[in-house]
């Protein structure tokens, strides 16, 4: 669906990275005051993309209600790194409101940079409407998009047995067929947050099967390990034993 020459913003290796891992912090807390609202305000409307942004981020360290509009507004800002900014200043301070903003952003931006903030703030909205776009991300975006969509599909656990429940077909999927081993242990790591909060049923056993199988049968160290460490989690014993039986045999 998407090109990954989209992430043009980013370091090829740098590619699974948090959105604002490569700024400076705007402040160190323990010797920096926090920034004034009343001087932040204004500079979300600064005509210089710098300063939009830079207000953006300082939305980061300090809650005020009355920046919800503009940093709403920034999402369709013609700068990327603004989007990017307020799209982390959003899932800082998530609420009701912002989730229909957050999906159009995620539905339409063409970067891929603002994509992956736009979909960790979404997460920590923790709030039903996301589960869709999450999920659609999830299978069809590119593999840093991918990465961070499994992180937030975790935090459906938060949100209720439905919300679990409908994130688990693409998890499991993602977890089976991903090419990307990193969205793979993503996977893994989410499916064991997610079995913790479903009762022992079809769903949960089905979660369990694709966390053994990752076990059992990943090409990659680290999505094995994963996979062991989310069984381990959720303490399944048909899962423990898997894992007791493949290690005594040397599966390793």
């Amino acid at each position: 669906m998407y090109d990954e020459k989209e992430l043009s913003l980013l370091e090829a290796e740098a590619e699974f990275e948090s959105p604002l891992d490569n700024m400076e912090p705007l402040t160190e807390e323990s010797e920096v005051p926090k920034p004034d609202p009343e001087e932040m305000l204004p500079l979300l409307e600064h005509p210089q993309p710098q300063q939009r942004m830079l207000a953006a981020r300082a939305f980061c360290d300090i809650v005020d209600v009355r920046a919800m509009p503009l940093l709403i507004k920034l999402l369709t800002d013609t700068c990327p790194l603004v989007r990017v900014s307020a799209a982390y200043a959003i899932g800082r301070n998530p609420s009701p409101e912002v989730v229909e903003p957050l999906i159009e952003r995620l539905n339409n931006d063409f970067n891929g940079y603002v994509r992956k903030g736009v979909v960790w703030a979404l997460g920590n909205c923790r709030d039903p409407r996301c589960l869709t776009s999450l999920t659609d991300a999830l299978k069809t975006d590119i593999p840093a998009v991918r990465l961070w969509a499994g992180s937030a599909l975790a935090q459906m656990s938060d949100v209720g047995y439905e919300a679990v429940v409908g994130s688990m077909p693409a998890l499991i999927e993602t977890l089976v067929k991903d090419p990307v081993a990193a969205v793979r242990s993503n996977c893994a790591w989410a499916i064991g947050q997610l079995c913790r909060q479903l009762p022992s049923n079809v769903v949960y056993a089905t979660a369990i099967d694709a966390l053994i199988e990752a076990f059992a049968e990943d090409t990659d160290l680290g999505v094995r390990e994963d996979a062991k460490s989310a069984i381990l989690g959720v303490g399944d014993t048909r899962g423990l034993q898997m894992i007791e039986t493949l290690e005594q045999e040397g599966w390793f």
